[in-house]
């Protein structure tokens, strides 16, 4: 049953006062919070290693020793390496002064300008005020030249320098070590009893929802994990690469700005042009001349557009799962928390949301508002421009969609799903007219626009094309058909409306795109429809109705069809219903079983059959409806 209103107002702010508290917790508590989810980040990455280790028949506990010990060497070698590299390029900053101060003067203007002569003008006029101020004091009565400098009514400030603080010194390098003590004794307790403690947080967060929560945390351990795990080969592999360029260039201590870009590329945004300032600047102060710094700069521009655009996203693909603004607002949000390690830690942590999101009904506004998956449909994202009044943007989704399907394809998933929400509203009185005008012009332009797309795909191509080419995306373009039978003529009747009218349209191109003679009749008086048919000698008419307002209008047209003439064969459309096929063919046509086609392709395909009649046997799950829309 669904909640009343009130009920889901009470959860929401549920929802809210529990979200408010975990923040304030989170920044409150800082001090352990950081370390506990550095660990659960280093147990996502080395976890894989210990599985691996326990495989070759190592006890659980040797393996995690074993593995803690070599992250720990890995961390501490390139820990002392950076450290004792940056100390050589301080020791060494003097030797380049002469190549700083030379490059400085060359910045320096040559010649005279007029801002020049301005500001030394200016600099003299303040000269010359400060002069007069100075002597209008030293005028003044009980006032001498010594007092100038000294006077109760002047006094001289004075600071006082105090010594440095050392106790603040060793209390931050106390703080750091307690920080990676606790990290480690964190990632230790996790990989060694990482199964006991994932029973533990689903018997405390899944009661009830057992799959729910297995399932996001086996996903979202995975995801995290592999993303970890490419981000560290990636990095490792960026940093390599920027150490052998540099030291091809004779750039003084390479390997300190290798293993830095290597490191600052883990955090986002800033770490990479930060990895690319340092060198730079300190090339400025080595190199003589100005070549050697450009080219610096171009390796790690070509370096970086070549990771970011082609390396990162074929390797990671959807690893992550979070939209680009998601993952600028989760830095900005986790780096106000906790500072530069929450800056480092917001993309781990923030896929760990999304994936909750994505399993638990009611955090799902977390999946929407991060996640990177489209959050509309394309026939509700055309239908929603339509609404809107943006014909532009509406012929935009078609366009997007029909560069990875067929036309047909739009036709049947995108324009005739969106003119069902659309007669749905209608029915409802929930559209202006103004509205509804514009949505039927529009609509039908656009059918017109991709019927010329059609015509000139066919005409460009030899008339050898089989019937399913107009198949849905699943199958389009890739599984073989027999070929139609002899063109026909055949005749499409809008039952009821408008709407029935644009899925009429798309059915006789989609039907002279096969090969037969067809074309469209816009509703109207029943006496005057079926003149129009039956002037023109059809051999198949297809009925053309959007479920549900017009099956009773789709009978109607039937049973007059079926009195005029008994053996003319007939196709009812009744376009993406979801409902039992079986029972809406009864509803329509009797007791003679004539099939219901719920899509335009399966309508081309029963016209271009051999024999068009019903038949013998026919699945009736509504399921399979579904699953071909």
């Amino acid at each position: 049953m669904s909640r009343s209103p009130k009920s889901r107002e009470l959860t929401y702010l549920f929802i809210l006062i529990f979200s408010l508290a975990a923040i304030a917790v989170l920044y409150l508590a800082k001090p352990v919070v950081v370390p506990l989810a550095l660990a659960i980040l280093f147990s996502f990455l080395l976890s894989p290693l210990v599985t691996l280790l326990e495989r070759i028949r190592l006890p659980r506990l040797l393996a995690v020793i074993i593995v803690i010990l070599a992250a720990g060497i890995a961390v501490g070698t390139v820990s002392w390496t950076v450290f004792n590299q940056l100390v050589s390029v301080t020791d060494h900053m003097a030797d380049f002064t002469y190549n700083i101060n030379r490059k400085l003067e060359a910045l320096k203007p040559t010649k005279s300008t007029s801002f020049s002569r301005a500001e030394q003008e200016l600099d003299r006029l303040g000269q010359q005020i400060s002069t007069l101020n100075l002597g209008a004091a030293a005028d003044q009565p009980g006032h001498s030249k010594k007092e100038l400098g000294a006077s109760a009514e002047h006094p001289i400030a004075v600071q006082e320098v105090g010594k440095s603080d050392r106790l603040g010194t060793i209390h931050g390098i106390l703080g750091s070590m307690i920080s990676v003590f606790l990290v480690v004794v964190f990632s230790f307790f996790m990989l060694l009893q990482r199964e006991d403690l994932r029973n533990r947080l689903i018997r405390l967060t899944g009661r009830g929802h057992l799959n729910l929560m297995t399932q996001a945390m086996d996903e979202a351990g995975h995801r995290v994990s592999r993303y970890l795990a490419l981000q560290l080969l990636v990095n490792t592999c960026y940093g390599t690469l920027i150490f052998v360029a540099l030291y091809f260039l004779a750039l003084p201590h390479a390997l300190l700005w290798g293993a830095l870009a290597g490191i600052l590329r883990f955090i986002p945004y800033i770490g990479a042009p930060t990895a690319a300032f340092l060198p730079t600047i300190f090339s400025i102060a080595v190199y003589t001349g100005w070549t050697p710094t450009l080219l610096i700069m171009a390796v790690f521009f070509c370096m970086e557009v070549l990771t970011a655009n082609f390396i990162e996203p074929h390797i990671y693909g959807k690893q992550t799962g979070l939209s680009p603004l998601a993952i600028l607002v989760a830095a900005v949000f986790w780096t106000l928390i906790w500072g530069p390690i929450g800056l480092i830690l917001s993309v781990p942590l923030t896929v760990c949301l999304v994936v909750v999101g994505s399993h638990v009904p009611s955090l799902k506004f977390l999946t929407v508002l991060l996640g990177d998956q489209p959050v509309m449909r394309p026939e509700a994202h055309y239908y929603q421009r339509l609404l809107a009044s943006d014909a532009q943007e509406a012929s935009q989704v078609l366009d997007s969609y029909v560069k990875d399907h067929s036309i047909p394809a739009v036709y049947d998933c995108v324009i005739v799903p969106a003119l069902g929400l659309f007669e749905q509203d209608r029915h409802r009185n929930a559209l202006d007219q103004e509205t509804v005008n514009f949505i039927t012009e529009t609509a039908q332009e656009q059918v017109e626009e991709l019927g010329l797309r059609t015509d000139e795909f066919q005409a460009a191509r030899p008339p050898i094309e089989t019937v399913s080419n107009v198949s849905l995306p699943m199958s389009a373009d890739k599984q073989p058909q027999p070929q139609a039978a002899a063109g026909r003529h055949v005749v499409c009747v809008a039952v009821r409306d408008d709407s029935d009218e644009i899925v009429a349209a798309m059915l006789s191109q989609m039907l002279r795109r096969a090969g037969h003679s067809a074309k469209s009749i816009p509703p109207g008086n029943q006496d005057h429809v079926l003149g129009e048919i039956f002037a023109g000698r059809p051999d198949v008419v297809c009925l053309s109705a959007l479920p549900p307002y017009a099956m009773s209008h789709a009978r109607t047209l039937y049973e007059a069809l079926r009195t005029r003439q008994s053996t003319l064969h007939i196709i009812v459309g009744l376009w993406n219903h979801s409902g039992d096929i079986a029972k809406a063919a009864k509803v329509i046509t009797g007791d003679e079983g004539y099939p219901i086609c719920v899509t335009l392709a399966e309508a081309v395909e029963r016209v271009g059959a051999r024999d068009p009649s019903p038949e013998p046997e026919r699945k009736t799950d509504a399921g399979v409806a579904e699953a071909r829309v």
